[in-house]
């Protein structure tokens, strides 16, 4: 339903000469959560923050755009294995919490979610093409032993999840998004599944609360 999901964030990137989107999710007034994968890396490249977007292709009276004022990656972040991928964005203004754009609460430190919980993930990523209006699908977390096949996998901060009938699951343009359980973020898409080979994977949120609470801090 549209903006039935108040707190996720549209990402706009722009690196160097190349432009891409991506999904995070508000946490705080000046605080969006997302993956460390879709940080900007060039001198002079930016991410602008969506808020309270339906059809991002239109500008709806109920979208506030903001600037990220500051990229902070997580220290341990790996690119070759995606370890540690989660990252905080400080916005340049606070944003306007109303109707249409609320935080979402996360989850208390070492909080866990058992295997068969059901779920949702949202975003704006691919369906055939990609998609301009925000898309959501239910999932079920995994037991561990049913992601430890991928060389990867490190339970401690990392949890997977899938469709049932494993042919309905993220797709590229959602990283960054929430893994919602319960009405916390219990999860941030890192690595989006192949529908019936692979499942998708997630920072276990619990697993960085300190880190996220440290960082707000220093800033």
């Amino acid at each position: 339903q549209p903006h039935s999901r108040p707190y996720m964030a549209f990402l706009e990137i722009q690196d160097g000469d190349e432009n891409y989107t991506s999904s995070g999710f508000l946490v705080a007034e000046k605080f969006v959560l997302t993956a460390a994968h879709c940080r900007a890396l060039g001198l002079y490249s930016k991410i602008a923050v969506i808020l309270g977007a339906h059809d991002v292709t239109k500008q709806e009276p109920s979208q506030q755009r903001i600037r990220v004022r500051r990229q902070i990656p997580h220290p341990q972040y790996d690119r070759e294995n995606l370890k540690n991928d989660i990252m905080l964005l400080q916005l340049e203004k606070p944003a306007k919490l109303n109707g249409f754009v609320k935080t979402i609460p996360l989850p208390e430190p070492g909080e866990r979610v058992e295997p068969g919980t059901a779920c949702s993930v949202a975003g704006w990523g691919r369906t055939i093409g990609a998609s301009n209006v925000l898309q959501e699908v239910d999932v079920e977390v995994l037991e561990d032993d049913e992601c430890l096949k991928y060389d990867y996998y490190d339970p401690a901060t990392m949890l997977s999840a899938r469709h049932p009938q494993k042919c309905r699951d993220t797709a590229r343009g959602d990283s960054g998004g929430p893994l919602v359980c319960d009405g916390k973020a219990q999860g941030i898409v890192s690595r989006v599944s192949d529908p019936g080979i692979t499942s998708g994977m997630y920072m276990r949120v619990s697993a960085f609360i300190d880190w996220i609470r440290n960082a707000k801090k220093l800033l």
